[in-house]
């Protein structure tokens, strides 16, 4: 596992950046007709950063890329990129963990957050997902990572109060797709598997870099949908994001069941060890 550089330096004072500034304080306004604030009209991409936008961990070159395409599909303007790796970097000089928003008019809103205070502890000994009720089980516009993340948000809540850190999304056959936050992967019989894009989630940076990094060391990794048969013979979840890496998912409640997952093993370890590889076959 890796861990984050962490700056203990902020701008003065703490703050955010927001359309070509450094915004003191905790508000930012915005018009009551802005598409941002009623529609969720809006793209996002959260990164960690680790020693500078250059380092291959940080992967600032795929959160751009992943913007950018999304940018082009919606016909929104396209920022100055330039301007927003400034507000970035500002950021970053206080915070671990970036967010950068940007608007259908080309504004940038970039803000930060410290990692999760028990993510060492996550990654040793795993968490408790729920699974979501199917018939909210989706993301709007699941393939681009837009503002209007409603779902994701309202499935935190009721997972939350379930005892739950994270939250299983399901399409219509309730097929698992992937999680409020991250990709999920599950490992059986000496494969690993993660749902397929064609199910309709995001195309995950962290996720890429996985799968890369498991056909360097020759693992072999299959993307296909998550039924109830395959879901039923994992012996080993997890699922993965930006910030928190990977992450093990140690006990799953699904309606009045409750499943139970390995998440201490040496097969565990090879999802750590395909990031690493995956980081140096993306740089």
């Amino acid at each position: 596992m890796t861990n984050a550089v962490q700056n203990l330096g902020f701008p003065q004072p703490p703050g955010f950046w927001y359309d070509g500034a450094w915004r003191s304080g905790d508000q930012i306004t915005l018009d009551i007709t802005d598409p941002g604030l009623l529609y969720g009209a809006t793209l996002f991409s959260t990164l960690r950063m680790y020693d500078g936008l250059d380092d291959p961990r940080t992967a600032w070159r795929a959160h751009r890329s992943r913007l950018s395409q999304s940018l082009k599909s919606f016909d929104w303007v396209m920022p100055d990129w330039a301007r927003v790796e400034l507000g970035v970097q500002q950021v970053a000089a206080g915070y671990p963990v970036v967010r950068v928003t940007l608007f259908p008019d080309g504004r940038e809103w970039i803000m930060g957050r410290a990692l999760p205070q028990d993510l060492i502890q996550r990654q040793q000994q795993g968490i408790t997902a729920w699974v979501m009720d199917q018939a909210v089980g989706a993301r709007s516009l699941p393939q681009h990572k837009t503002g209007n993340y409603l779902t994701p948000w309202f499935g935190l809540q009721n997972a939350q109060a379930q005892g739950a850190q994270e939250t299983i999304l399901v399409d219509a056959q309730g097929n698992w797709r992937e999680t409020c936050t991250g990709s999920l992967w599950g490992w059986s019989d000496g494969i690993w598997y993660t749902p397929t894009l064609q199910s309709g989630i995001l195309p995950g940076i962290t996720r890429d870099r996985l799968i890369q990094g498991f056909r360097c060391h020759n693992k072999k990794v299959l993307e296909c949908a998550w039924d109830q048969r395959l879901i039923g013979r994992f012996t080993i979840v997890a699922y993965s994001n930006c910030v928190v890496e990977v992450v093990p998912i140690r006990t799953i409640l699904r309606k009045s069941e409750t499943l139970k997952y390995q998440f201490q093993s040496d097969v565990l370890q090879e999802l750590f060890a395909a990031l690493v590889s995956g980081h140096s076959q993306m740089s």
